[in-house]
């Protein structure tokens, strides 16, 4: 098969012949229809994540057909339309048990503890537990972020920030979480504000939801420009991006009592404004991706047209362009969702 490979971290990837995978015994190989590209592919391949073995096949957002199964997967079969969690939980441990399978003790992930789908084929393990089919209408372009990027967001905002109507919610940073996340919150009732430094993402963020944006380029301090839109500060907040900057801006967003939701990855742990979560008594919480188990409640929203992750993708990329669109997240990302389809 066709894949992106680097073999040193922040080094070239170049699309190249490699094996084509096979089944584990639990497990399944999905012909990769479309794929995300995701900020979390970019720090995979910088280096940041311990678990990467070189050479490497990053992707972990993918949407596909089911190629071929193993012998002890019960509930798929070839030709089933799929996608997955990008937290590919084992189904034994006692995080399982208790129905936690986004902290699984024992989990895979694509594109960071194996080979990925940034390739015509990925190989993906415990399939009963994981693959979450796709309703036949729902284009593969639109599901590959339902892996990562929007289950993500859904969850961060409705189980870890418990949004409710007519709470004020603060996304800082909307690329294609954010974005998510700024949509989610609108659907659920929320007044949203929306924090980044690019025109672009800003406007689609309006047309997400955002009732009112911040351009943090413009503004000295984009908390309190925040906290001057919502009256007082953000009863929920959200560092969608991912860095010491945003995550410190989320937890002074909050207005007494808020939630601040971690949801990008950091590259190390910041330093952050704890002062103020004591005196405040703010709630910190990390937001790790959603089991496939919680998936239907997502769909049914989808299916009712409350959620259109289809208007999120802004641009497909054919196998060839991923390396070069890779390279660029760290710089100059692209507003939306950027999806690559492999066999294009």
């Amino acid at each position: 098969m066709r894949a992106v490979v680097f073999e040193r971290f922040g080094g070239p990837a170049r699309v190249r012949e490699v094996t084509d995978p096979e089944p584990s015994p639990g497990g399944v190989v999905v012909r990769v229809e479309a794929t995300g590209l995701c900020r979390s592919d970019w720090h995979g391949w910088q280096g940041h994540d311990d678990g990467i073995t070189l050479p490497h096949v990053p992707g972990h957002e993918l949407a596909g057909v089911v190629e071929s199964v193993g012998a002890g997967v019960a509930l798929h079969r070839a030709g089933d339309r799929v996608t997955v969690p990008f937290v590919c939980a084992c189904g034994g441990c006692s995080a399982c048990a208790a129905g936690e399978q986004q902290v699984c003790e024992r989990q895979t992930q694509p594109g960071f503890t194996h080979w990925g789908s940034f390739a015509q084929y990925v190989a993906l393990e415990h399939a009963d537990v994981n693959l979450v089919p796709l309703p036949d209408d729902m284009a593969h372009a639109t599901a590959a972020g339902l892996g990562c990027r929007f289950a993500t967001a859904f969850r961060a905002v409705v189980d870890r920030g418990r949004a409710a109507p007519g709470e004020w919610v603060a996304v800082h940073g909307c690329g294609g979480v954010g974005l998510s996340a700024v949509m989610v919150a609108a659907a659920a009732g929320a007044r949203v504000v929306a924090v980044d430094v690019a025109p672009g993402a800003l406007r689609l963020a309006r047309e997400c939801g955002a009732e009112a944006v911040v351009d943090a380029r413009g503004t000295a301090d984009p908390a309190a420009a925040v906290r001057e839109a919502t009256g007082g500060g953000a009863h929920v907040s959200l560092d969608a991006l991912g860095s010491g900057a945003t995550a410190a801006a989320s937890l002074r967003s909050l207005r007494r009592r808020g939630r601040h939701v971690q949801v990008g990855l950091l590259p190390e742990d910041p330093a952050l404004p704890m002062g103020r979560a004591v005196a405040l008594e703010l709630e910190l919480y990390g937001s790790h991706g959603m089991p496939a188990h919680a998936y239907p409640a997502m769909l049914a929203m989808i299916a009712a047209g409350t959620l259109r992750p289809d208007r999120l993708v802004t641009g497909t990329l054919r196998l060839d362009e991923a390396p070069a669109a890779l390279a660029a997240m760290g710089t100059a990302p692209t507003p939306g969702v950027t999806v690559i389809e492999p066999w294009a």
